[in-house]
């Protein structure tokens, strides 16, 4: 709780709030850490199901990509330059 108090504070000096920034920064740093770690050691048990999601996740992007380009589809096409 005191972490809570301490996060929502206003840093009263520069030097307060450059020490909260380094603060948050490592516990980022730390929290980014874990979840690579968890990441790879699920894709080394699982490397099958790990493979499946990555496929789904680059046909989702994808898909997306395309249709995003397909959004003015009631335009013309541009007329083709004569050989």
């Amino acid at each position: 709780m005191a972490d809570t108090e301490t996060a929502n504070a206003k840093p009263t000096t520069l030097e307060e709030a450059t020490e909260n920034a380094k603060s948050f920064l490592a516990q980022a740093q730390e929290a980014i850490g874990d979840a690579v770690d968890a990441t790879v050691t699920a894709v080394k048990e699982h490397p099958i199901a790990a493979a499946g999601i990555a496929a789904g996740v680059a046909a989702a992007v994808g898909g997306a990509a395309y249709a995003a380009t397909q959004l003015g589809g009631d335009k013309e096409p541009a007329p083709k330059a004569k050989k």
